[in-house]
């Protein structure tokens, strides 16, 4: 089993929506620029009238001119928030922002949440009811049953674009997808099978209905709730969705329905599943325990008395999780893509026929690594992709859009498919995904990680944040005293897990004294000298902990500069052979990611070492998932204006040359040609670049440094600066980093160590 879910704490969530200077997790930004006076006037009066004539005539016209036909209204009134019951609208606004979030995050989709203050279900309805003009699409959560599933059939009854109720059918659609592999591995048929379902609810109903509509007879499937099973004749407890599932059948409890059955699917409560309930059922039993936090029945618990079982359920830290993010997001997709008036049945088998035929797929090699341990092959641990593999957009939206075409609720028909999936495959920046990916490589491989600045509030934060995310053992450099009072002065809790070293005191001085003086004693350094280095820099007895084997990584920076704390660590530490260190930084801003390098170590950079920047980057792109482009950046473009100080750059593509490297490249060139393609081959047809370039090589320090720092506070998101070159994973962070900062760079060290093996 993989290490258990991470802990989120209080304190880190609530500063997690509070930080940036913008409470919440979305903001609202132009798509077109709004500069000039003649920008405003176009975008506002008088320019709006001509769009909003065209639309006036012909409604349909409003997808070519406005942001309907890639809107979505996520809406709730907060009756059933996440576990936690009725919250009121208001409070449920994180949830229905977080789905706006994953909408943007999974498929390029714009979200915007509604919380409509109302339980009364006419008001509701009638308040969503005319929303219509204003989105592609409506989603609804978080709302209680069976309020729900009156809302959703009247509002598609009263809508022409898709109402979808994620909590239902999300769940319905994932976990069908599961069962249509796990049939398939057990070799049985769907209309054959005995299916019990333990939960009356919105998401049960939902299972129930859509394995229906696939094929299973509705006298093969007992539904069970609070007061047993739902049998015709029964009077306690049911309503009309309750109702149209009774079954004539003499079994009352749960106990009793689980006897020969074939498949289990429950959305109940934590231990609802004895052990005895599944030794009585039939052979090669399909269970998909899916309560969260914690389901009916753990997977150890079905393993240690049936080894013939394929188990899921809806937690990340088991095999096979049932998680709604890998349907919502696509099937609206392929709902909008096609504009579709609903979604209907057709269109939620062909999305669970697909995530089931992907996980049939082979797996590509950065998501397999990054679950290095579990084997991502299709078998009974393995029936449902992985959340973060970028292949769904590509696979799902293109069997949504394809069903409701042929279903006839398409009114926009593709008609190139296979064009349409490459630009799926496109849509996404892919670094994202792939910095999961590559993040997830230290749960299956966790690294003991050394911070050395451990006496200060944001490390040891950032520490426990190390450890709670499940990446490794940290280790603190400091006197435990100290560290013990910052942890209950600022009340940081179960400090439990964190190792602590004192460097004044450790039983390894004399080993790290004496390797130290092997390296320094010809460099002007006395033993006295290494010594005291030793005991009182934190920076140097940190590294020797990362060089003598004693940790595997190491992360500093916080409160020394960093040309300081790089000078202290090559003392210890060498840079790797046939390497140039360099310190590159990843830059996140609307939908693209550009790798800057050098953003921190060399001043001005040779030919010679411009050329081993962008070798090294390319290296890091691929495993962003990018193909590398790489661009040398001057003030001037090939020779306009010349100029002396371009001739380093025109050298640096010349030495690319000679190396015969297998990425694309060219340069000099300035910034804004390298990202604007369109502008680069209409003045400079010549460029080698097929593409805008996501590796920008800074001609100095300066440009690089003031680059990265400049596009961070313009809002940006810069990840880095991330150190390349040194034979040891040690990252260094800016002066004043937050604590994700340092997680983030305490991570890259980890991931570093299980890419070199130390």
């Amino acid at each position: 089993m993989a290490t258990k879910k991470p802990a989120i704490t209080e304190e880190d969530a609530l500063l997690f929506h509070m930080q940036g200077g913008r409470p919440g997790k979305i903001e609202i930004n132009a798509t077109k620029p709004l500069t000039t006076q003649r920008d405003l006037s176009l975008a506002y009066s008088p320019g709006v009238a001509w769009p909003c004539l065209k639309i006036a005539k012909d409604p349909a016209s409003a997808y070519d001119y406005t942001a309907k036909g890639n809107l979505v209204a996520v809406i709730s009134n907060g009756t059933a928030v996440l576990g936690l019951g009725d919250l009121g609208a208001l409070a449920s606004k994180p949830v229905m922002e977080g789905k706006a979030v994953l909408f943007k995050r999974f498929a390029d989709i714009d979200g915007i949440d509604l919380e409509v203050d109302t339980k009364d279900v006419d008001q509701f309805i009638n308040c969503v009811r005319y929303l219509g003009s204003s989105f592609g699409g409506i989603n609804l959560e978080d709302i209680k049953a069976p309020e729900c599933f009156i809302i959703e059939q009247q509002l598609r009854e009263l809508m022409d674009i898709p109402v979808f109720h994620d909590d239902q059918h999300g769940t319905a659609i994932i976990a069908a997808a599961g069962l249509i592999n796990a049939l398939h591995l057990t070799g049985k048929n769907i209309a054959d099978i005995r299916l019990v379902v333990n939960g009356a609810g919105a998401a049960s109903i939902a299972c129930v209905e859509l394995v229906k509509s696939m094929g299973l007879p509705p006298e093969n499937a007992i539904i069970c709730d609070t007061k047993g099973v739902i049998y015709k004749g029964r009077t306690d407890g049911m309503n009309q969705w309750k109702s149209a599932h009774a079954v004539d059948t003499k079994a009352r409890s749960l106990a009793d329905a689980m006897e020969g059955a074939d498949v289990f699917l429950g959305l109940s409560a934590k231990g609802a599943v004895t052990q005895a309930m599944v030794k009585s059922m039939a052979s090669n039993p399909i269970i998909f325990a899916m309560a969260n936090p914690d389901p009916e029945i753990t997977p150890e618990e079905v393993r240690s008395i049936r080894a013939d079982a394929i188990v899921a359920t809806g937690r990340s830290d088991y095999p096979n999780q049932v998680n709604n993010v890998l349907g919502f997001p696509y099937i609206f997709r392929g709902a909008l893509d096609v504009r579709a008036r609903t979604i209907n049945e057709q269109m939620k088998i062909a999305a669970a026929q697909a995530i089931a035929a992907l996980a049939r797929e082979d797996v590509p090699d950065e998501v397999d690594a990054a679950y290095a341990g579990r084997r991502l092959r299709f078998g009974p641990e393995y029936i449902i992709p992985v959340p973060f593999d970028p292949r769904l957009i590509a696979w799902v939206p293109p069997a949504v859009a394809k069903a409701a075409m042929d279903s006839g609720v398409a009114r926009k028909p593709i008609i190139d498919m296979e064009g349409y999936k490459t630009v799926l495959a496109g849509r996404l920046d892919p670094a994202a995904g792939s910095l999961h990916l590559v993040f997830e490589r230290l749960h299956s491989n966790p690294k003991r990680v050394v911070f050395a600045e451990g006496e200060d509030e944001k490390v040891i934060r950032a520490a426990i944040a190390y450890r709670a995310a499940g990446y490794g053992t940290p280790v603190l450099v400091g006197r435990p005293q100290r560290i013990a009072e910052t942890i209950k002065n600022a009340s940081l809790g179960d400090a439990a897990g964190l190792e602590i070293v004192n460097a004044a005191i450790s039983p390894h001085n004399k080993l790290y004294q004496d390797m130290l003086y092997q390296r320094l004693m010809r460099k002007g350094a006395l033993q006295r000298d290494v010594q005291r280095m030793v005991n009182q820099d934190r920076n140097i007895f940190a590294a020797c902990m990362v060089a003598e084997g004693h940790a595997d990584a190491m992360v500093t920076g916080v409160t020394r500069n960093f040309s300081v704390c790089l000078e202290d660590t090559l003392k210890v530490v060498d840079i790797r052979p046939g390497q140039t260190l360099m310190a590159m930084s990843i830059v996140v801003a609307r939908g693209r990611t550009v790798i800057l390098a050098d953003t921190q170590v060399h001043e001005i950079p040779s030919a010679e070492q411009l050329a081993d920047f962008a070798t090294q980057c390319s290296h890091i792109a691929r495993h962003l998932g990018h193909e590398p482009r790489v661009a040398l950046l001057s003030f001037s473009n090939f020779g306009d204006p010349p100029r002396e100080k371009a001739v380093r750059i025109r050298e640096a593509v010349a030495e690319l040359d000679n190396r015969h490297v297998d990425f694309e490249y060219d340069g000099e060139m300035q910034a804004n040609v390298a990202l604007d393609y369109q502008l680069m081959k209409e003045l400079y047809p010549f460029c080698r670049l097929n593409g805008p370039a996501n590796i920008l090589i800074m001609p100095a320090l300066h440009s690089a440094n003031i680059t990265s720092k400049l596009m961070k506070e313009l809002g940006g998101t810069v990840i880095g600066p991330v150190l390349i070159g040194l034979a040891k994973p040690v990252q260094i962070v800016q002066t004043g980093a937050t604590v994700n900062e340092l997680l983030t760079a305490a991570a890259f060290a980890g991931i570093a160590a299980t890419m070199t093996g130390r």
